[in-house]
């Protein structure tokens, strides 16, 4: 890892396993295309790559390097649904409409499964799995979930405490729902690939080009960064929290949450003894408690939230 990378993705297990990955030039002379996509995280490079896939000239602009936010340092979980509970979506929006979204959510994990095999991704790394579990005995509540996540088209097995305590032996666990389908990965390794797919879908990466204003008038906008111009009749924000000044308006309703994230030294037949399971874990909702064992024989686990 140079010095560049560790300025960009920190001192970490994930820059230290990264790919090669050359840097993208910055945008230093104006460019006309279709498209022009701010922001170069999952959801830029995946839109930016499909829409030159079918066809459209595509320009992205990243305002530091690929990926070096959330989108490359994260749990690397790819499981279906949303961050809201099913139980309340289904309350919002009825059965019928909440088993379409379910839907949705289950083709962004094929997509993902399906671009990592198809363009044979170096170091992604996916492992089959996920284990949600239960901390307290409530065998009714955990059953209740699996025939809920059935119902609403996803393969999910229920697991008694037994079962759970014979991967994951501590006596603090009882009762589980299993996502056999569900898989982890180097999240970042997985943008990174993303980028490379796209360029080779002819997408114009820009890296330190950070968007500093839209000017929306007329058929083709015009996005300035500090040495160029993109000219595009279309552009996709792609920025979560970092929308800032580009529109003021959105980025107030905006709240940034953190969540972090360590990843222990190799610890040798010590972690077999207490981790026998490979797949990923979660023992709670929402931003706490999500683990899984990389390199064989260390521990990456999340927990904790902040907000601003």
């Amino acid at each position: 890892m140079n010095s560049a990378e560790r300025t960009s993705y920190g001192s970490t297990w994930y820059a230290e396993s990264m790919e090669p990955a050359p840097e993208c030039g910055r945008l230093a002379f104006d460019v006309d295309v279709d498209v022009c996509v701010v922001g170069g995280g999952l959801a830029g490079l995946t839109t930016a790559r499909e829409l030159a896939l079918r066809g459209w000239s595509v320009a992205l602009l990243e305002g530091r390097r690929i990926a070096w936010n959330a989108s490359g340092r994260n749990d690397g979980f790819v499981l279906p649904g949303f961050a809201e509970s099913m139980d309340r979506i289904i309350a919002r929006v009825g059965r019928a409409d909440a088993k379409a979204l379910w839907a949705l959510s289950e083709m962004g994990l094929r997509y993902v499964r399906a671009s990592i095999a198809e363009l044979r991704m170096p170091g992604v790394a996916p492992v089959a799995g996920w284990l949600k579990v239960s901390k307290t005995d409530d065998r009714e509540g955990v059953l209740a979930n699996v025939q809920l996540y059935a119902e609403l088209g996803t393969e999910v097995e229920g697991w008694p405490t037994e079962r759970v305590r014979e991967v994951l032996k501590t006596r603090h666990y009882f009762h589980a729902m299993h996502l056999p389908r569900a898989f982890h990965i180097h999240p970042l390794n997985y943008a990174l690939g993303l980028a490379q797919a796209a360029q080779a879908a002819e997408v114009r990466i820009f890296e330190d080009s950070q968007a500093l204003s839209i000017d929306p008038a007329g058929v083709r906008k015009r996005v300035t960064t500090a040495a160029g111009r993109v000219r595009a009749p279309h552009v996709v924000l792609a920025c979560n929290a970092h929308l800032g000044a580009l529109l003021p308006r959105i980025a107030g309703t905006l709240v940034p949450v953190w969540s972090y994230v360590v990843t222990t030294r190799p610890l040798g037949m010590q972690l077999a003894e207490a981790v026998a399971y490979r797949g990923a874990v979660t023992d709670t909702d929402l931003a706490n408690h999500h683990y899984r064992v990389v390199d064989g024989d260390r521990l990456l686990w999340s927990g904790r939230s902040t907000t601003r």
